[in-house]
Formats: C-alpha cells, structure tokens, sequence
C-alpha cells in the first residue's frame, strides 16, 4: 500500500482528491492538512510514502512545507499538485525537493499514476514544469502573450473588482469599448472568464 498525505486548504478541493485516493486498491490515505504548517506535522507524525501538497495555503507555502519536511524526512516524496504554473512556482517547488509537479486540472488517472510513479521514486512532471525545467536548463526566457497598453489598462482594473461600467468611467471609454478590450485580454490569455484572466496574467507576470 502507498500511505499518502493530502495537504490542500479548499475543503471541497481536499475532499475530492482523497476520494479519489480512496478509490484506489493500492494506496491509503493516512493523513490530511488544511495549511502548511500542519503539512509538515502531520506528515512527520504518519512518515507516509507521498504527500501530495498544494502550492498556495496559509501560513507557509507548499515549497517552503516540503523543504521542512524533507530536511527532517529525506525519504519521503513529495508530489505538488496545484492550479498554479508559472516558471518561479514550479522551479520553487522542484528546488526545495518535490519529486514531481501536477496540475489539478490533470486527469484523474494522470494523477493517479503519478502519486505511484513518485512513490517508486520516479519523476511525475506537467508537461509545463518539464518545459520550465527546460527553459532554466537552456537559459530561454519564457514568453506570453502581448497586451495592448489599454487591454492591460483593463485588465487592471478587472483585477480591482471593477465592473464594466465602473471600468469605462475610470477610462473614460463606453462600455462597449471595455467590453470588446476584455474580449482581446480572454481571447490572448486562452481564458473564459474575468476571474481566470487576473490569474492567468499574474501566472504569466503580465500583472
């Protein structure tokens, strides 16, 4: 049996991965954590084979997390399963120790097989963190997509709460005109949505 520790600090999110965790005849749950600190506790009180450990949660980060943990209990692997991919995060996390880098948006098989491919010891890469691992390698500088002065204008003021209307007095521009921007800002992001594209822009340091 693989023993595995989930650390995540959406409750929903935590559910569904060891649900998930659970549904697999070889590996068992022994423990969970809802932020870093408690990370690094609970998985020095179980010592299981795999933590698979959020990036982002109160108090200390998943890289930082997984550093303690590792320099107490070199043994145990640590796979990062998080929403975030930007070159810093994943270079972070593969420096402080992790064994491999997953998306959550990663099909559930995908995740499955790479807790087992961490627990044998082998590595489990995104392909965004394999081609981040590159770029450090090769010295290339990651690039993203262009944004017009007043699209990042924009988008700026989204990442504000700002409303439409809201948007276009500050900019002194119809509501129309934000609109048609944020469809340019979704379209170069690759997004859907306003929530998505402040997260992706800060992702790609456009914010």
């Amino acid at each position: 049996m693989i023993r595995v520790v989930v650390a995540d600090d959406h409750p929903v999110v935590r559910a569904g991965i060891v649900a998930l965790l659970q549904d697999a005849d070889d590996v068992e749950v022994v423990g969970q954590a809802a932020d870093g600190e408690s990370a690094v506790s609970t998985v020095l009180a179980e010592r299981p084979d795999v933590v698979l450990m959020d990036l982002r949660m109160p108090g200390i980060d998943g890289d930082a997390a997984t550093a303690q943990i590792l320099a107490v209990e070199p043994g145990i692997r640590v796979l990062i399963l998080t929403t975030y991919e930007s070159d810093d995060q994943i270079l972070a996390a593969i420096e402080a120790g992790a064994t491999g880098y997953l998306l959550k948006a990663a099909p559930e098989s995908e995740i499955l097989a790479g807790v087992r491919a961490t627990a044998r010891g082998e590595t489990a890469l995104a392909p965004s963190a394999a081609a981040a691992l590159v770029r450090r390698a090769t010295g290339a500088v990651p690039t993203g997509p262009s944004l017009t002065p007043r699209e990042l204008d924009v988008l700026r003021l989204v990442a504000q709460g700002q409303s439409n209307p809201a948007i276009g007095r500050t900019l002194f521009l119809s509501e129309t005109t934000v609109k048609t921007h944020l469809g340019h800002v979704f379209e170069k992001l690759g997004v859907g949505d306003r929530t998505r594209a402040v997260t992706r822009a800060m992702e790609l340091r456009i914010l």
